[in-house]
This record gives structure tokens, sequence and C-alpha cells, in this order.
């Protein structure tokens, strides 16, 4: 799918339109709302675009309103620190005249240190696994039709989950999940390219993940589920373009949030981000 590579990318390559100040779109695919996802990866990129020669290791975020995908997002970025080693970025997206996003991200210089990591888990690769695809034609017919609408559409992230009986709405005895998961479509070797589109990637099924306690997905219409923070740390080197497995599991679920977390790891066992994110879950009133 290399044109849905391609918007996504032109999408993430943002405008100038005044020092610190960037003006970015969203796709017009009907969305009633911006991907949470796109708000982090287009707020990392304006705060990129502001630094030089240090790399983002970190980021943390807050959805505070819901995106409107009709008009422009302005995002505003605030130069909070230029440390020997270390810099602070602060970025506000705003539309309609309010805040609907605000991120935090942190900069450093490439250093040595100690080295370890949680080992990857043992799964099927993405090889041995049906794609998109062919899991549309295999089970479509009993997905929902939210979830026929998203599996159908030409979209720039491709994704093999490990265990489809979350999707067919099975409850697991372990709220956790297993994915791979890769952009559609050859990246440039631009590695800030590499870290917007993963930041676009971390959102994606994460929340989720909280549901498959449950039996129950982010498609169901008596559920009202939205991101309300997120987390990314970046430990080492990668390639959005090649397959990462998300490994995601939810610790809590109670007062209308779920907690959920996941490791990314490359295909050669290292481990290369780590993500937490709190949503609201909320049962809808009749």
């Amino acid at each position: 799918m290399p044109g849905a590579i391609d918007d996504l990318l032109n999408i993430l390559d943002l405008e100038q339109i005044e020092q610190n100040v960037f003006r970015g779109h969203s796709p017009q695919v009907g969305w009633q709302r911006v991907f949470g996802g796109l708000v982090i990866a287009q707020a990392l990129v304006a705060a990129m675009r502001t630094v030089a020669g240090r790399e983002p290791h970190s980021l943390h975020a807050y959805f505070l309103l819901p995106g409107d995908p009709a008009v422009p997002i302005l995002y505003e970025v605030d130069r909070i620190r230029d440390g020997g080693s270390f810099t602070t970025r602060r970025c506000i997206a705003i539309q309609h005249g309010r805040a609907i996003f605000a991120l935090s991200a942190s900069f450093q210089v490439r250093e040595q240190g100690l080295d370890h990591a949680f080992p990857m888990p043992d799964v099927p690769a993405p090889e041995d696994l049906p794609s998109e695809a062919e899991l549309y034609a295999q089970f479509g017919g009993m997905f929902p039709e939210p979830m026929r609408r998203w599996f159908s559409q030409e979209r720039p992230i491709e994704i093999r989950p490990v265990d489809l009986a979350h999707y067919l709405g099975h409850k697991l005895a372990t709220p956790a999940q297993y994915v791979w998961v890769r952009a559609s479509g050859r990246l440039p070797d631009d590695t800030a390219i590499h870290r917007a589109v993963l930041a676009y990637v971390s959102d994606m099924t994460l929340l989720d993940t909280a549901l498959v306690a449950h039996g129950r997905t982010i498609f169901e219409p008596e559920l009202q589920v939205a991101s309300l923070d997120h987390a990314l740390w970046f430990h080492r080197p990668f390639r959005a373009d090649d397959w990462l497995l998300y490994a995601q599991d939810s610790p809590n679920s109670s007062g209308a949030r779920g907690l959920t977390r996941g490791l990314l790891f490359a295909r050669d066992a290292r481990l290369i981000a780590s993500v937490a994110q709190e949503g609201l879950i909320r049962l809808r009133r009749t």
C-alpha cells in the first residue's frame, strides 16, 4: 500500500508558518475525530524541527479535547531548555482557538552506558500469520460493521495479530495481546521519520488491550473509548518499515479508565521502545 504510506508521510511533513509554529492536516477519510496517534506524531515532528543534533528519547502527552479532522491543527513549540546533554521542548496543539493536546519531549546526545532489556516474547513470526486481507476474507463476516470498515480501508500501517480470539469477541484470562506492526511501504532513511511513524503506531491497538479481559472491543457503540494520556520512550535504533512486535498488557481497569502498557521489539529481539497509556473506557447510558 505505497499510496497510504505516502499520504501519511505527506501529512507528517508539517508546514512551518512562523518560528516555532507549524501547521498540520488530517486525512479526509470520514473520521469523526482526529486519530490520537496522528496528533502525537505531528507534535513530535514539530518539536524535532526545533532541535538539531539530538534525537528524542521520550515524550509525555495529554489529550485535552477531540481533534476536528475538518480543520488544520496549529502546533506551537516552546523551547524550554537547551542543555549540555539534554534538550526539552513543549508543544501545544490548537484548534478553534483552544488547546486540544499537550506534549513534552526530551532529546539527548548519543551516549554509551549500561545495557539490559526484557527478552522478546516467543511468538509466531509475522510471515506465519495471515495478512489483513486474508483475515478479512476469512473472518470479515463475523466482525461487527465498524471493525469491517476499519479492516477494509487502505491504511499506512500493516498489522498482524498473533491471536485472533480477541477480535472474535472471546474473553481472555490475561489482559494481554501481541501484534506485529510495520509501515506498509518503504520509508526514507531519516531517523526522525521513523520516530514519527513509531509515535503514530504506538497509539494503535494499545487501549483496546484493556478490553481483552472483558471480551469487548473499541468498535462497540455501547462504549465510549478515548486516550487520556500517552508516554513513549525510545531505547534503541530501529526501522518502522521492518516488522516490530508490539507486546501489550493492561494492569488495571477501574473508575471508567483503563491502563495499558506496551513493549516494541525489532525482529532481532532488541527492545526498541516502551509505551504507557491511560484511556477513558465508559459504558454509555441507554
